[in-house]
């Protein structure tokens, strides 16, 4: 099947659904155009208030029902999602490919992502365990349960269009959620085919319209799940600046934020590191994606001892990218994902260079064959000062920041002298580096590796960060309690009604 195919799939271009169920909708036509050609990969009708409050609705009808479905038997929906994922892989990585931007093996990894996710998923659908306590009153069982939260609200970015989306409503589906997704608008097309895809599996198995919704929409799409009080959990990934006003509009009804924003990843590279492995790790940590990952590296916190000979072998590197058509193999940097994003790019360079910072690998946009659309631009290296405000702050593009240091303790000092928390890396043959690295002295960071990258997180651990990464937690691990409620329950099969605390209440 060509992957432009599965947008076709029963000849629907609505981007408003509960399911099966594509409705009308009054809303405006959004337009996905590719950044790897500049072509009009096709549009789609976005939500208006009417169709919004037609999927609430029916997600809220289809949660009664789902709930009571077995754990292992919502798991085996999943392990089908994931069958089906493995039949649409190639169309569907080559779609993400073409319309994100990302390599092809990128695309191809990231539908993999999410067949991995359906694994852990349907294993955890048999494990959602509680703990049972001992009480402190005679004939009394004490134990707690965990219970579906409702409704799970999901704002996805562009630069994983749908890994992420993955993460999120497996686990919140075996958990007995119901989810409405709401995609980035930059990558629209990759949610309609998802919900072409996984739809049919849950039509197949007879599961009630409303379990799986899909809501395309700009930034009011996105204010309406914040401000809605029928969604208990909103997930949200993007910038920071996004999830503070996500953050502060569910804080104030009291629900509940799982927040993955921004990063500003380092690897430390120690005078003790296997240069071999810090290079490949920092060159692929830069311009994977187009620099584009949350995880992306952002800075190399160089020893002064190694810091020429990193430095050579990165430019001898960065020389031998080959930058182009994600679709071919061949090319190892796509573009970035429109115009806006080559602009703030280019911004962050001059800023940096109006700072003071020495560019040994120019930066600049690509022009000419198979550059049309304007969105290709060169990964570029600057050696600049902590204090930098432009090193402050994340840039979605391929900019690293070289930083020297002198020893360890200031090496985690400036590692960690940053608002943002996501990713961080040690390259070191040194056992006690790597242990203070990982120490409670050492990376701030939600994730902290040892002679591997900052980017290229796997499923099994739970992602996120700290500090202005938002704090939460997705995937792995037990991050399934983030879709859940948890309730201590007591039960007392005595003929007495004994008090905690030993109150005595006699009447």
């Amino acid at each position: 099947m060509d992957f432009l195919e599965i947008l076709s799939l029963e000849n629907k271009n609505n981007g408003v659904s509960t399911g099966n169920n594509w409705l009308a909708s009054n809303g405006d036509s959004l337009s996905s155009y590719s950044p790897v050609d500049g072509s009009l990969i096709g549009s789609v009708t976005t939500s208006d208030k009417a169709s919004y409050e037609e999927v609430i609705k029916a997600a809220q009808e289809a949660f009664l029902s789902w709930r009571m479905m077995p754990a292992p038997a919502r798991g085996e929906i999943v392990r089908q999602i994931g069958e089906a994922l493995r039949e649409y892989k190639e169309p569907l990585g080559k779609l993400v490919s073409y319309e994100m931007g990302k390599s092809l093996q990128e695309g191809y990894g990231e539908v993999q992502e999410m067949i991995d996710v359906c694994d852990f998923a349907v294993g955890l659908s048999r494990q959602l365990y509680g703990l049972t306590m001992h009480s402190e009153r005679p004939a009394h069982r004490m134990y707690e349960q965990w219970h579906p939260l409702g409704i799970v609200g999901i704002i996805s970015a562009f630069n994983f269009p749908v890994a992420v989306w993955s993460w999120n409503s497996m686990l919140a589906w075996v958990c007995g959620n119901v989810c409405v997704w709401k995609p980035s608008e930059k990558t629209p097309l990759c949610a309609v085919a998802c919900q072409h895809i996984i739809s049919k599996v849950f039509k197949t198995n007879n599961i009630p319209e409303g379990v799986c919704n899909l809501i395309i929409g700009n930034r009011d799409v996105g204010e309406w799940m914040a401000n809605d009080k029928r969604i208990p959990l909103i997930s949200a990934t993007g910038s920071t600046r996004m999830g503070k006003a996500v953050g502060a509009a569910i804080g104030a009804r009291l629900g509940r934020a799982l927040l993955e924003l921004g990063g500003n990843n380092a690897i430390i590279i120690s005078k003790d590191a296997d240069l071999d492995i810090a290079i490949r790790g920092a060159v692929f940590g830069a311009v994977g994606t187009a620099g584009q990952r949350c995880t992306t590296t952002r800075r190399l916190i160089i020893h002064q001892d190694v810091f020429e000979p990193v430095k050579q072998r990165l430019v001898s590197a960065y020389k031998k990218l080959t930058i182009g058509d994600p679709l071919s193999e061949k090319n190892l940097v796509g573009p970035l994902i429109d115009k806006d994003a080559v602009k703030m790019y280019l911004d962050a360079i001059e800023k940096c260079k109006a700072e003071g910072g020495k560019f040994i690998i120019e930066g600049g946009v690509l022009h000419g064959d198979g550059y049309e659309s304007g969105c290709y631009v060169k990964p570029c290296i600057a050696e600049v000062e902590p204090h930098y405000k432009i090193v402050q702050a994340e840039t979605f593009a391929p900019v690293l920041y070289l930083l020297k240091y002198k020893d360890v303790d200031e090496a985690i000092n400036i590692h960690n002298g940053v608002p943002q928390g996501l990713s961080s890396s040690i390259m070191t043959l040194n056992l006690r580096e790597a242990e203070q690295f990982l120490s409670h002295a050492g990376s701030d960071c939600g994730i902290a590796n040892v002679n591997i990258g900052t980017s290229g997180a796997e499923i099994g651990g739970a992602f996120g960060g700290e500090k202005e990464t938002g704090g939460g937690r997705e995937s792995g691990s037990d991050a399934w309690k983030n879709y859940m409620r948890r309730q201590t329950n007591t039960i007392n099969y005595s003929t007495n009604l004994p008090l905690a605390q030993a109150i005595k209440f006699d009447l």
